[in-house]
C-alpha cells in the first residue's frame, strides 16, 4: 500500500494516523531517543543525488557536497560512499571531511577569510583546489604556498552582480555582497594568479546564493561566466574546470524550484551552445541534498492562551532550528499523530528559550495537547549545523532512518558536555 507524502517531502508521509520517515515510525524514535530530535532520510539524500547525477549523465561532474548545510559525520559518510567530494569552509571542515572517511583529493576550500594556518592544512592534505575570493587571498595564498614548497590549484570566485531574489543574508552574488571578486576585475586577477610563484590557476567558479527557486538566474550568471572563461583563455590562460556552485532551493512552503535535472537540462542547452559542453564541471549542492530530508521532533510543554495571540510552547527552540530567528524562515509543522477533523486552534509555536525572537512558527493551527509530538520539517539543512548551546541547552541527538533501520548518529549532549573545556579560576 503506497502512503502520499507530505509535499515536498518525498519519504516523510501518514500512514494511518501515524507518522512515518521511510518505513519507521516516528514516535518510536522520540521514544527511544527523547526530544528534541533530528531525524533524516538516507532515501531522500539518495534521491536528491541522483537528480543532479541525471542531469548530468555523460558529463564530466564532481559534485562537492556543501556542507555547511549539515556537517554531521555520518551524513558526510554518505556523501563520500556515494563518490561524492566536499566544499569545505573552514579548516575545521576539513578535518571532518577526514574523519568521515572522504577524500580530499575532491575537497573545494571556499571561503572569504582562510587564514595561513588553515591554507597551510589544506596545502599539506593536498586538496583539489582553493576557491579565492579576494586579490589579497591570492597573495597570502602565493605566500604560503611558496613557503610551505607546496604548488596551490586555485580557482577565482567571480562575483557575476546576478540578484538570485532570494533573501538578502543569504544572497551572494550582488556587488554589495561580501563573497568573491568583481565581475569587471576578473581578467585582471586572473593574469596576477598566473604569473604569481606557488599557484596553479586550474578553474573558475561562482556561487550567488542559496534557496533560489527560479532557473533565471542560474541561466543569467552562466552566461556571464562563460564570457569570462573566453576572455581568460583568449589571454593565454587556460580554464581546466567550470564550478557552478549550488544554492537550489527547497519546498519549505509551497516554493516550486525546479528540480536538478530540469534546472540543468537548461544550464547544458546554453553550454553546449556555446561549445564548452565538454569541460569538467564542478557543481556545490547543500540544502537541496539535505534540506527536505530532515525533520526536528519535539514535544509540547504547555499551551498558553493570550489575548492577541495563543502560545504553543515547545522544548525545541532557536538553539536548535535557528533560521526562523535568523531569516524569518518557514518550516511546516505537522503531528506525529494527526487528529479529528475538529477545527484546530491557532497558535504561535515558540520555544523555552528566553528570547522574543525564539520562534518556530507563526499562526499555526494544531489539535494538540501538552505531552504531544510535532515534526517541524524541512530540517535537515542550518538546523544542527548552526545549533548552538545558548542557555546551557545540550545540541540534539541525530537518527539517521534507512529503510526499517535507524541509526542513532550523534548522542545528546549533556549539560556536563557543553561545559567540559572550561576551567574555574
Amino acid at each position: 500500500m503506497t502512503h502520499p507524502a507530505l509535499p515536498g517531502h518525498p519519504h516523510i508521509a501518514y500512514r494511518g494516523d501515524a507518522l512515518f520517515i521511510e518505513d519507521v515510525r516516528v514516535d518510536d524514535l522520540a521514544q527511544a531517543h527523547g526530544t528534541p530530535l533530528f531525524v533524516y532520510s538516507q532515501a531522500s539524500m539518495q534521491a536528491a543525488l541522483a537528480a543532479y547525477q541525471r542531469g548530468f549523465a555523460g558529463r564530466k561532474l564532481q559534485v562537492c557536497y556543501a556542507m555547511k548545510a549539515n556537517s554531521s559525520l555520518a551524513v558526510l559518510q554518505f556523501f563520500a560512499r556515494q563518490g561524492c567530494g566536499f566544499d569545505i569552509v573552514s579548516g575545521g571542515e576539513l578535518e571532518r571531511v577526514v574523519a568521515a572517511g572522504g577524500d580530499v583529493r575532491k575537497v573545494i576550500f571556499s571561503g572569504v577569510g582562510k587564514t595561513r594556518a588553515e591554507m597551510l592544512q589544506a596545502l599539506q592534505a593536498g586538496i583539489l583546489c582553493f576557491n579565492v575570493e579576494s586579490e589579497a587571498e591570492l597573495e597570502v595564498l602565493s605566500e604560503v604556498a611558496t613557503a610551505s614548497g607546496h604548488t596551490a590549484p586555485v580557482s577565482i570566485r567571480v562575483n557575476p552582480n546576478v540578484d538570485p531574489k532570494t533573501h538578502p543574508y543569504i544572497s551572494t552574488g550582488l556587488k554589495g555582497n561580501k563573497f568573491g571578486v568583481a565581475h569587471e576585475r576578473t581578467l585582471a586577477v586572473y593574469q596576477r594568479a598566473a604569473a604569481l610563484p606557488g599557484l596553479q590557476v586550474v578553474g573558475i567558479d561562482f556561487h550567488i546564493g542559496s534557496q533560489i527557486t527560479e532557473a533565471t538566474p542560474y541561466l543569467d550568471a552562466t552566461d556571464r561566466l562563460l564570457d569570462l572563461v573566453q576572455e581568460i583563455e583568449a589571454a593565454g590562460i587556460p580554464i581546466h574546470h567550470i564550478d557552478f556552485g549550488g544554492g537550489l532551493g527547497i519546498n519549505y512552503n509551497g516554493d516550486t524550484p525546479p528540480t536538478a535535472d530540469a534546472l540543468w537540462m537548461q544550464l547544458l542547452a546554453k553550454i553546449d551552445a556555446r561549445g564548452y559542453g565538454d569541460r569538467q564541471f564542478m557543481i556545490e549542492p547543500g540544502r537541496s541534498l539535505v534540506g527536505n530530508a530532515g525533520l526536528c521532533v519535539a514535544e509540547v510543554l504547555y499551551l498558553k492562551p493570550g489575548e492577541e495571540k495563543n502560545f504553543c510552547i515547545i522544548d525545541a527552540a532557536m538553539n536548535d532550528l535557528p533560521r526562523p530567528a535568523m531569516y524569518q524562515a518557514f518550516h511546516g509543522i505537522v503531528p506525529l499523530q494527526q487528529a479529528g477533523d475538529a477545527a484546530a486552534p491557532v497558535y504561535d509555536v515558540v520555544g523555552p528559550v528566553c528570547e522574543s525572537g525564539d520562534w518556530i512558527g507563526r499562526d499555526r493551527a494544531l489539535a494538540v495537547q501538552p505531552g504531544d509530538r510535532l515534526a517541524v520539517l524541512s530540517a535537515g539543512a542550518y538546523c544542527m549545523s548552526m545549533s548552538s548551546n545558548y542557555n546551557t541547552r545540550g545540541r540534539a541527538a541525530e537518527v539517521l532512518v534507512d529503510g526499517p533501520r535507524a541509526h542513532l548518529i550523534r548522542e545528546r549532549e549533556t549539560a556536563q558536555d557543553t561545559f567540559q573545556g572550561e576551567r574555574l579560576l
